[in-house]
C-alpha cells in the first residue's frame, strides 16, 4: 500500500492516495512511517523530474496539494515534532512586490520535504522578517523578488538581521526571475535556488539533511 500511496502522490491522484492514507492508519502503520516510506519519497520524485525538466509546475502543485490532504488526515494523530523533520522555514515576498506563484511553490514543496513552513506572503519589510525569525525561531529565512526593484530589500533585511544579532543563527535563503546565484553571494545570502525543486535541495543542505 506504500508503494502504491507514493505512485498516487507522483501521479497527483487525491481519491487514491488519502484512501490509500486511511487504509494505512486502518492496519496501524504511524504517521511518521507514512510519511518517511511513501509521502516524502513520492515528493522527493516529483520534485527530482522538476528539477530535470520532466514535469512542470501544475503537476507539481497537483501532487503538493494531494501531499497536503494525506497531512490532513495524519495531522490529528501525530505526536509534537512528528511533521516537523527538516525544521522550520519562514519564507515571503519581499516589501514592494506581490508576486508569490513561485514562493507559493518552494512554500509547499518545502512541507512535502518535511519542513514547517511559515509563509508571510507578500510584500515582506525587513522588519517584518525579522520579527518572525524571532517569533518562530527558524533554521531558514526565504526570501523571494520578481522586480528588479525590489531586490534591494533583500540585502535591507539581511543588513537588519545582523543589527539585531540574529543573522548567525538563521540561513537566508534567496530566489525568483532576476536573483542569481552571483546576486546572493554579493549580499551575504547562505543559498539561491533557481526554481522550486532546486531551492528544496539548497534548503536540505542548508540545515544538514
Amino acid at each position: 500500500m506504500k508503494d502504491q500511496l507514493k505512485q498516487s502522490i507522483i501521479d497527483g491522484n487525491e481519491g487514491v492516495a488519502t484512501a490509500m492514507t486511511s487504509a494505512l492508519v486502518a492496519t496501524g502503520a504511524t504517521p511518521r512511517e507514512i510519511l518517511d516510506e511513501a509521502l516524502l519519497p513520492g515528493m522527493d520524485v516529483v520534485g527530482q523530474r522538476m528539477r530535470e525538466g520532466e514535469c512542470f509546475i501544475p503537476e507539481v502543485l497537483l501532487s503538493a496539494r494531494v501531499m497536503q490532504a494525506c497531512l490532513d488526515i495524519l495531522r490529528p494523530l501525530m505526536a509534537a515534532g512528528d511533521e516537523a523533520g527538516g525544521g522550520t522555514v519562514v519564507i515571503g515576498t519581499v516589501e514592494g512586490d506581490l508576486h508569490d506563484i513561485g514562493k507559493n511553490l518552494v512554500g509547499m514543496l518545502l512541507q512535502g520535504a518535511g519542513f514547517t513552513v511559515v509563509n508571510l506572503g507578500t510584500g515582506v519589510s525587513a522588519a517584518d522578517f525579522v520579527a518572525a525569525v524571532k517569533e518562530h525561531s527558524p533554521q531558514i529565512v526565504g526570501m523571494s523578488a520578481l522586480l528588479t526593484t525590489t531586490l534591494p530589500h533583500m540585502s535591507e533585511t539581511i543588513a537588519l538581521l545582523k543589527d539585531e544579532g540574529l543573522r548567525e543563527s538563521v540561513k537566508v535563503m534567496v530566489g525568483g526571475a532576476p536573483v542569481t546565484e552571483a546576486y546572493a553571494a554579493e549580499i551575504g545570502a547562505d543559498g539561491y535556488g533557481a526554481n522550486a525543486g532546486m531551492a528544496v535541495e539548497r534548503a536540505k543542505e542548508l540545515v544538514g539533511q
